[in-house]
């Protein structure tokens, strides 16, 4: 069972840079690195939020499944199938000028000192259950990832928001942020092979991957994901390495062409369920 790791809860709903305070990690890296993500998400006209409130999350999921441009949440970020509370989750609103949302990106902090994700990824991929299922896990670094992990997933963006690289950007904010509330030893994530393959997990930040994880009870019968992470002291490395190459610049996003770009915003909802575990759900 996850432990929660003692933390500070900020106010719900506050602006990303509002809720940031680094109580771990590098503090000038981290800030400077927060900061000037939103400052590139506000010039394409949109306001980060930090949230733990996620019954809304699940009510703009189903909104967004029901019109065909998101898949239902996995488990893990579903407040009915998960036990998510303000001290051990949190996800990131995009709004724009209208105040809608028009992106978002989740994250689930566990605390597991004296374990593994081997022996934790039951519970991390299925929930709150009473009858686990098991999966098969061959991924070596699976016995790796001990101590502080935070898992990245339910990243969406709307249609007409895409190709602007939110989907970059967004899971490195995320992943900033947990490194400052929390002494983050790894991020992590579970993904199909699919997105290893086309460098989409890498854009996410990743650093690893490792092969490979079946799950029983999935929806389409056994099939192969693959565990992806990436060390805090890798993250701080992504982190510093976009600073100084101007990923965050006007020029930068300038220069990035609109397909390739979209190819990260599209990939979560174009691939269907059976590719994609992190917008999929593992229905009972």
């Amino acid at each position: 069972m996850s432990l929660i790791y003692p933390n500070i809860v900020p106010a719900n709903n506050q602006r990303l840079p509002d809720a940031l305070t680094v109580k771990h990690g590098p503090a000038q890296l981290l800030s400077s690195f927060v900061l000037e993500g939103d400052k590139a998400a506000r010039r394409i006209g949109i306001r980060l939020r930090l949230r733990h409130d996620f019954d809304e999350l699940l009510y703009l999921n189903r909104q967004k499944v029901a019109n065909g441009t998101w898949y239902p949440l996995m488990r893990l970020f579903n407040p009915e199938m998960s036990d998510l509370t303000p001290e051990n989750s949190y996800w990131l609103a995009g709004e724009n000028e209208q105040g809608e949302i028009v992106a978002t990106h989740a994250g689930r902090v566990y605390y597991w000192p004296n374990s593994t994700l081997e022996q934790e990824v039951d519970e991390l991929l299925y929930g709150r259950r009473d009858n686990v299922e098991r999966c098969i896990v061959t991924a070596a670094d699976a016995r790796l990832v001990t101590g502080v992990v935070v898992y990245g997933g339910s990243a969406w963006v709307r249609p007409d928001y895409r190709g602007q690289r939110l989907s970059q950007l967004l899971p490195r904010l995320g992943r900033a942020y947990a490194l400052a509330r929390w002494p983050i030893d790894w991020g992590i994530s579970i993904v199909a092979p699919v997105l290893v393959e086309k460098g989409v997990a890498a854009g996410y930040g990743y650093k690893r991957e490792s092969r490979s994880i079946i799950f029983p009870g999935a929806p389409t019968g056994a099939f192969e994901n693959v565990l992806v992470s990436v060390t805090a002291a890798d993250a701080y490395k992504d982190f510093a390495a976009i600073l100084r190459d101007g990923f965050f610049s006007s020029s930068a996003d300038r220069s990035v062409s609109s397909s390739a770009s979209s190819r990260f915003d599209n990939i979560d909802t174009r691939i269907s369920s059976e590719d994609v575990f992190q917008g999929s759900s593992s229905r009972s």
